[in-house]
């Protein structure tokens, strides 16, 4: 084992929309209402595939909220980025795995606007600077579970797929990494269970 792919959210950090509005609006109810526009798939699904922008996507809450909820639920889509804690003990395997020589690699459904401002998020940053090569759906209009973008991690980095393991909390999106003759590992938030399975294949 050369080389651990991992996805992002629910495996490295924890994405909680509940969470994550949190830090906008206090009322429970007003947060469930909103929480349930801002992270609509409606939006998420097309931020993945790169097909709609941030800025469409604030004037489509603003339509479906009331006035009252349009200021701070437009703060919190713009704010989520910088609520992203980490999977407890996640960040250490990955430094592990470096130390042992392991190369790692991103593969993220994710939102061209998060590619563009990762960096400016220091415990984001801080987190993806660990990794050898990133590769974000949304820039490349190419998403999970298909078949084509694993194929176009391993071509940009010169990787076989023979010598990977992708963990992904996803159940499609590990049959999609088989499709493109990588070993997947189906991630249920428990880091100790992949460390001792990922330093068991070394």
């Amino acid at each position: 084992m050369k080389n651990c792919i991992f996805d992002f959210g629910q495996v490295l950090v924890r994405f909680d929309p509940d969470y994550m509005t949190s830090f906008y609006i206090e009322d429970e109810a007003d947060r469930a209402l909103a929480r349930e526009v801002i992270f609509d798939r409606l939006y998420w699904d097309r931020l993945d595939e790169g097909s709609i922008t941030d800025e469409e996507v604030k004037a489509g809450i603003i339509s479906r909220l009331p006035e009252r909820l349009q200021a701070p639920a437009t703060a919190a889509y713009d704010g989520w980025i910088e609520h992203l804690p980490e999977i407890e003990g996640m960040v250490a395997l990955l430094d592990d795995l470096k130390a042992e020589g392991v190369k790692l690699y991103l593969l993220s459904n994710i939102s061209i606007g998060f590619a563009e401002n990762y960096k400016k998020v220091p415990a984001v940053e801080n987190i993806l600077s660990r990794f050898d090569g990133l590769v974000f759906s949304g820039p490349i209009g190419i998403v999970k579970p298909t078949r084509e973008i694993f194929c176009h991690l391993l071509d940009r980095f010169g990787l076989s797929g023979e010598d990977c393991i992708f963990i992904d909390d996803n159940e499609k999106n590990i049959k999609g990494c088989a499709a493109a003759g990588i070993e997947g590992y189906l991630f249920d938030g428990d880091a100790l269970a992949l460390r001792k399975y990922l330093f068991s294949a070394k």
